[in-house]
């Protein structure tokens, strides 16, 4: 008997291992969104706000955890699913799903090239001598090699770089509160303008910083994608959804909060986009500055590496399925196993576009990206819900609402290059779709499948 009951259970496919508490679930999310988010683009966010970036990073923080119940609701209706076009494609129609992966696909390669972009300008902190084109040059042929050599970051190195980077956030903070206890004055409303500065204050420019602090919480979704090793999914993970979210929000406001103290907005950063180590180089002098340099740069080119692959992966899947042309997106290397013409196309794309781009430009554009999908899920979870009871689901609905509202309202607001941009880059892809769908003969439905 229990031979046959051995048999059976081996022929029956494994599943994978429910392990994932509440609690590792948020950690999981944390270490996606790295614990320094918002110390990269600090500079940007406070150029453009006016050096209200606490204010921004919480206002980005409400429009996200109003996505956030969203992505928890999508996450119940779909367990085995996790991705933003499979939700709008499931619940909208197929080829709002197909639009949202391919501005998914803008996202995944502009990662690595502001990864590039960043990398190249914390590298110039250490040798200044060395010009930013060969900086960009070196990036992009170290993502790209290793990537080619098949060179993946696994778990254990990512929850070890967020273990270094809370190191790092705590010396910061330790310090800048020392720099901070040993001012000799402080003068009117010192410690609120990092809130609120009525001589700086414009609501446009909040606006659009807050439309770049998005940045800050970008990965917050990725914890949908756990649902199969999660303990009780349907209950843990919309709530880590959302206080991953709020802890992120927290933990950011307080970096900023400090940084903006430490180095008021009137007084001009000597690299905007490296304006946070130039703040730790205040407060804790040269060796602080060397630490959080290396560290940023460190974690910076890590995340740059996987994000080059994941966008490698995502467009061999798109290929695989007749998406994009087969022969070229949907070929595997032989021997590394890798998508390896993926991985030198979006290396050559960075390369260039790091050369073009600013780091501004860059993030404004991942962020139209980011925020359509998120008004897509939105959507979707309001008609999920209004299928399921109508009205008796008045409260979500009304979330959904509002959470398509704020990142609606933010999208608005992002820079006029980047909508332009971020605009043509969606026409190409409704054009491909309808290439797809008239000449190739290929079915509409199962978006969610193609990318």
């Amino acid at each position: 008997m229990s031979s046959k009951q051995d048999e059976v259970s081996m022929n029956q496919p494994a599943s994978l291992k429910r392990s994932l508490r509440f609690w590792d679930l948020i950690l999981y999310g944390i270490i996606l969104i790295q614990p320094t988010a918002p110390m990269p683009s600090y500079g940007v966010i406070s150029a453009e706000a006016h050096g209200h970036v606490v204010t921004a990073i919480l206002l980005a923080m409400i429009a996200m955890l109003f996505t956030s119940v969203s992505y928890g609701r999508m996450a119940r209706v779909h367990p085995h699913g996790g991705s933003a076009f499979l939700y709008v494609g499931k619940e909208i129609h197929s080829s709002l799903g197909y639009l949202t992966g391919w501005c998914m696909v803008m996202d995944y390669i502009l990662n690595p090239l502001i990864c590039m972009i960043w990398c190249s300008k914390a590298a110039i902190n250490f040798l200044p001598e060395v010009p930013y084109v060969i900086w960009v040059c070196l990036f992009a042929l170290l993502f790209t090699t290793l990537n080619c050599n098949g060179m993946e970051t696994s778990a254990k190195i990512n929850a070890g770089m967020a273990l270094v980077l809370g190191i790092v956030i705590i010396l910061v903070l330790i310090a800048a509160l020392r720099y901070l206890l040993h001012l000799p004055t402080y003068p009117a409303g010192f410690l609120t303008h990092p809130f609120y500065d009525p001589s700086t204050f414009t609501s446009s420019g909040l606006l659009r910083g807050t439309s770049i602090a998005v940045l800050t919480y970008i990965g917050f979704d990725g914890i949908s994608t756990l649902s199969d090793e999660a303990k009780d999914p349907s209950r843990n993970v919309p709530r880590a959804i959302v206080w991953t979210c709020i802890v992120t929000g927290m933990l950011a406001s307080i970096e900023v909060y400090v940084g903006q103290l430490a180095w008021p907005q009137s007084k001009v950063f000597p690299d905007i986009d490296t304006a946070y180590v130039y703040i730790s180089g205040r407060v804790g002098g040269p060796a602080l500055f060397t630490i959080v340099n290396g560290a940023l740069l460190l974690a910076t080119i890590g995340s740059g590496m996987a994000s080059q692959l994941g966008a490698a992966r995502l467009m061999l899947a798109m290929g695989q399925d007749g998406a994009l042309p087969k022969r070229f997106f949907g070929a595997v290397h032989p021997k590394n196993r890798i998508p390896r013409n993926n991985v030198l196309l979006i290396g050559g794309i960075c390369l260039v576009g790091a050369l073009c781009f600013s780091y501004q430009l860059g993030t404004e554009l991942l962020n139209y990206g980011a925020l359509l999908a998120f008004m897509g899920v939105n959507v979707a979870a309001i008609l999920n819900a209004w299928r399921q009871g109508r009205l008796k689901e008045w409260f979500p609905i009304l979330l959904g609402v509002c959470g398509f509202a704020t990142c609606c309202f933010l999208w608005f607001n992002l820079g006029h290059l980047a909508r332009v941009v971020g605009t043509v880059w969606a026409v190409i892809g409704i054009g491909l779709w309808l290439l797809r769908k008239r000449y190739m003969k290929l079915p509409g439905d199962g978006v969610e499948a193609s990318v």
